[in-house]
């Protein structure tokens, strides 16, 4: 029976770290050539990291990158590989190298370069042409990069009509809720359409705004999922694939017959099988790792964002501003999944307005993570304030400066933490605070990495619900109280919002549809004037997002490089 074990090595690379990049990718391909993989395949820009932005601009990057391939692919022995790295041509072109005998045979050109969205390929790359099909101990294989493989009429379909018994799609694609499943419909449909296998390599790990999330996969020509690596964690997929039944399916398929009929030849490379692989292997145990329910993916991809922001830039632990409510809490608790509740530390600071509950709480859930607190009660220094600005603000009327000044006070002693532990501050603003502006500029919203950014109100429910299913460490009267910033008596979040849960639904219609007004009104959640009033606030916030920190990207469209909006801006949307 004709078969090829395939292996897809799905790391967590670092961009711009090209030496530590390509001793991973060693590493692995070692591995699998010990389970006695015919070929191995690596994430897109697997060498680089993705995306590296702007560094594609800098020569001696593009040069180094090139230099580190060479000497990596003279160290892989006894298997195939496919790497993905930035090619060096007339242009520069987001590129596979295909790997084999201690060099490179062959590289393939990304076709379809994304430009939406966190994308932005076009100020860089030049798009392929080519669709060749490698030849690896007679088994015909087509390679093609992440993108690729979403066009129906793309390389993959070429590549399977020229006689690729297998696909691989090597990918460096982020984490959006819900994407697993929308993916693997598509795969599944590739490998129907192409009769093929299909096989599809993630990157995974965390990168500034962005999470990969792994959860590589192997379908056959029937778009059955025969293998799965785990979701959010390195992994090494390894799969002997039956090759025999791709051909056994093709010749019941007399549709693509007439599809190859007068198709240009592409390209063919072969590929001498690596020594010392084939006869006498073991076997290997082929898994298909069970998916994640929602709240536990979006729980996993943001840890994972967390960790990796703070480890890759070089932090030793996180400073969080606990104010006794829900996403303060919920921080904390990702805080001490992510990095270890050594590597967290809290700080409370009360005013005149902190209510004897927020306290309570506040207590209660360092006591359940076990991570440190410190208290710094900041009334003294708010009077200094008040006093100070007495005679200056004469004749105004008290309004949000007075409330925003306590914030503010909060937001200089955190960082002043920062600064002498060298340990990074973790915002708490959720998405519904962040779209609506409901944040101050240089308060609650200064710090280092905004791990909530993206999420809306109502899922930071959600998630702690959830996050307590695992051992209750998030008070039950964080969640039962009615949400408040406590910064002047009996105040209450509705009295300036309407309730999350309807708020939250209006700002994903507008933020992430691009629904207007009258849309969103037959929705029946709120009436004209309220959904006016939030895209007001909306609009009016630009000025303060362009100011806050990055955070992670869980939702299709999140602040950042997915919203491009001008903040000088006379359009309104009503």
């Amino acid at each position: 029976m004709k078969t090829l074990r395939l292996a897809l090595a799905q790391i967590n690379a670092v961009v711009g770290d090209l030496e530590g990049n390509a001793q991973k990718i060693l590493s692995y391909a070692a591995r699998a050539r010990d389970l006695g993989a015919d070929l191995v395949a690596f994430p897109e820009m697997a060498l680089t990291g993705y995306p590296p932005e702007d560094l594609l601009l800098k020569p001696l990057f593009i040069e180094r990158n090139v230099q580190v391939l060479g000497e990596l692919s003279g160290s892989v022995q006894g298997i195939a590989a496919v790497v993905g790295f930035v090619d060096r041509r007339e242009d520069i072109y987001n590129a596979a190298a295909i790997i084999s005998g201690g060099r490179v045979l062959d590289v393939y050109h990304k076709i379809y370069l994304p430009n939406y969205g966190v994308f932005d390929e076009m100020r860089y790359f030049q798009a392929g042409t080519r669709s060749p099909v490698y030849e690896v101990g007679g088994v015909l294989i087509g390679v093609n990069i992440c993108e690729d493989i979403w066009y129906p009429e793309g390389p993959a379909r070429l590549q399977a009509l020229a006689g690729a018994e297998v696909v691989i799609n090597i990918n460096s694609s982020p984490y959006t809720t819900r994407k697993m499943e929308f993916r693997d419909k598509m795969l599944a449909t590739r490998a129907t359409d192409s009769a093929a296998v299909v096989a599809y390599v993630n990157m995974v790990g965390g990168q500034d705004e962005i999470v990969f999330d792994g959860g590589s996969c192997i379908m056959n020509e029937r778009g059955d999922v025969i293998a799965r690596g785990r979701q959010f964690e390195e992994d090494l997929v390894v799969a002997d694939l039956d090759i025999e039944a791709v051909f056994m399916h093709r010749l019941h398929d007399p549709r693509r017959r007439q599809q190859v009929r007068g198709l240009r030849p592409e390209d063919r490379i072969r590929i001498k099988a690596p020594e010392g692989v084939g006869g006498g292997r073991k076997e290997i145990l082929q898994t298909v790792a069970p998916l994640m329910e929602p709240l536990e993916e979006v729980h996993s991809a943001l840890i994972t964002g967390l960790r990796d922001y703070v480890h890759k830039n070089g932090f030793e632990g996180g400073i969080i501003g606990l104010s006794g409510g829900v996403d303060s809490a919920l921080v904390a608790a990702l805080a001490a999944d992510a990095l270890g509740r050594e590597n967290v530390h809290c700080l409370f600071m009360p005013s005149r307005y902190t209510s004897t509950e927020s306290r309570e709480d506040a207590y209660a859930l360092v006591a359940n993570l076990g991570v440190a607190l410190t208290e710094i009660p900041i009334d003294a220094i708010f009077s200094a304030y008040l006093k100070e600005l007495e005679e200056p603000f004469r004749g105004y009327p008290g309004n949000t400066t007075e409330e925003n000044i306590q914030a503010r006070i909060r937001g200089n002693l955190l960082m002043a933490f920062s600064n002498k532990t060298g340990w990074i501050v973790l915002t708490t603003g959720n998405k519904s605070e962040m779209s609506v502006g409901y944040a101050t500029l240089y308060g609650d919203m200064a710090g280092g990495f905004a791990v909530v950014k993206d999420v809306p109100k109502t899922l930071v429910y959600d998630l702690a619900h959830w996050r307590n299913r695992m051992g209750e460490v998030i008070p039950r009267r964080i969640l039962e109280r009615p949400p408040s910033a406590e910064l002047k008596p009996d105040q209450r979040d509705t009295d300036v919002l309407p309730a999350y849960d309807v708020l939250d639904p209006i700002l994903r219609a507008y933020v992430e549809e691009e629904r207007s007004v009258e849309e969103i009104v037959t929705f029946g959640s709120c009436e004209p004037e309220c959904v006016k009033k939030v895209i007001t606030m909306v609009d009016r916030s630009e000025y303060k997002r362009r100011q806050s920190p990055p955070g992670i990207k869980i939702t299709p469209r999140a602040f950042g490089k997915d919203w491009r909006v001008p903040i000088t801006n006379k359009y309104k949307s009503y």
